[in-house]
Formats: C-alpha cells, structure tokens, sequence
C-alpha cells in the first residue's frame, strides 16, 4: 500500500525565515507516529502540512496520495481527523456534546445545514461510551473539564471514519489523571488501531503504548525518525532537547528525567 504521508525535501518559510526543513518522512498505513520536540522546533508546522492546511514553500508534500499544490485540498481535509487547540478554540460553547461529536461526519464545526441520521447519531453516541464520555451527551462542551473536552473532541474525530488522524498537543494544560484518561483512552480505542495517527507533543509521558515510531524535531531540522525504540534513546532525545536526560521505557509507556549535576 502507497505510504499515507510524504515528505520529500519539504520546506516552510515565513517571511523568509525556514521555520521547517528540508524535511524527509514516510509514514505507512500500519504505523502510529509520535513527532517531539522543543518549542518552535516545527512540529505543529510538520502537522499542518500532513493535514493539508499549509503548503509548502518547496519541496514535495503527498497527502493520502494527493499532492499539495494539484488538489482541491477542501475534499482532501474531509479525509483527515484533526485534534488539537486550533479547533477547540472555534467550537460554540454553548455546543452540546453529542451535536459536537456529530460535526466529525464532515470535519466541519457546526452542526447548523448539516443532515444527520439515526445511523450518525448512534455512532457518535457508541464512540462518547467507548471513550468513558457518554454520561456528557447533552452537556455543553463549555460546561465539561478540559480532560473531557479532549475526550469528546476524540469522539468527533473519529466520527467520520477518517483515513489520518492528527493530533495537536492533546494532552497540553491537562492535570495528571485528565491525562492519564486521555492516554487511556488513545490506546484503547479501537477505531484508532485501524488508521494512522501523528501526535505532536512536547513529552514522552503523553505517549500510549500503540505508538510505533517517533521523529525528533530541533530547529526544523529531523534529527531522528524510525521505529520508537530506536529513536528514543538517551543520546537522541538529549541532543534533540539540548539538556542531558536518561529516557526509560516501563510496560510500554516512556519518561525522560534531567541527569543531575553531582
């Protein structure tokens, strides 16, 4: 099967500064990314790119097997689940929950001029229950924890059977068990065993366990990608972040701890 995201050399500019890149990076159909890195290292820029909403400055971008530049890229984001503060930020407040998840068919953020059926309400109401959210179904979205939120906003990603799911820092600003619930939540989800994920985050403790491979970023430069275990060593994470650090790995799931100074 044709790899679900390619870069090939792609770069990103603003205002004449590289802000990404060049970058090279295949993800398969089978694998679940997880992309690392300081602030301002280009992983929300890499992210924007795999879901259509930047192009790039040069270099070559292959999207679901569309290429950016000869796409019409409204169609080809319906295809693409995206989660992250750039659409909770937009969602109305006063949103019910299960209207929220209903918006996933079509990756749009209203319910309004949309047709729903009893099929789609049922799936929505299925996957709040898989994810421990069902109880919230009439709630506001306003009126839920932010570790809820991050939840539900699953719920609507998945909603429309994507074919990539993207994931924008999930766990930011969420207090220990919120995050625990969310990682939880990501590994036993079903729906998301059987599409490729790319989550972007800043710590290795956000990590689930079905993560397959890793890429670190540092001054949009990749300085490793491959197969998890093989990128997240002590060596690699260290240079990445630029401060020495022991990284473990403990029944699936990672840490990285500073080296004390003696």
């Amino acid at each position: 099967m044709p790899a679900v995201l390619t870069l090939e050399r792609a770069e990103v500019r603003i205002g004449g500064r590289r802000v990404l890149g060049p970058v090279d990076l295949w993800v398969e159909p089978d694998e679940r990314w997880a992309v690392l890195g300081p602030n301002g290292s280009g992983k929300t820029t890499m992210l924007r790119l795999a879901g259509a909403l930047r192009q790039p400055s040069s270099g070559r971008v292959v999207v679901l097997g569309a290429e950016l530049g000869r796409v019409d890229v409204r169609a080809l984001r319906e295809r693409i689940a995206f989660v992250g503060h750039a659409v909770a930020d937009r969602i109305p407040a006063g949103l019910a929950v299960l209207d929220l998840v209903l918006t996933g068919k079509r990756s749009t953020l209203v319910p309004w001029l949309q047709a729903y059926d009893e099929v789609d309400r049922t799936r929505a109401t299925e996957l709040l229950e898989r994810l421990g959210c069902a109880h919230l179904a009439g709630q506001a979205i306003e009126a839920c924890s932010q570790g809820e939120r991050q939840r539900v906003l699953l719920a609507r990603a998945l909603h429309g059977r994507p074919e990539l799911v993207l994931l924008d820092e999930p766990a930011a600003g969420l207090d220990l068990p919120g995050r625990e619930a969310l990682v939880s939540a990501l590994e036993t989800t079903g729906d998301l065993h059987e599409v490729p994920t790319i989550l972007v985050t800043h710590h290795l403790e956000e990590l689930p366990v079905t993560i397959t491979h890793a890429a670190l970023l540092r001054d949009g430069i990749l300085a490793a990608a491959g197969p998890v275990g093989e990128v997240l060593t002590d060596e690699a994470v260290s240079a990445c972040f630029g401060l020495p650090l022991v990284v473990r790995r403990s029944e699936g799931r990672w840490r990285a701890v500073a080296v004390r100074s003696r």
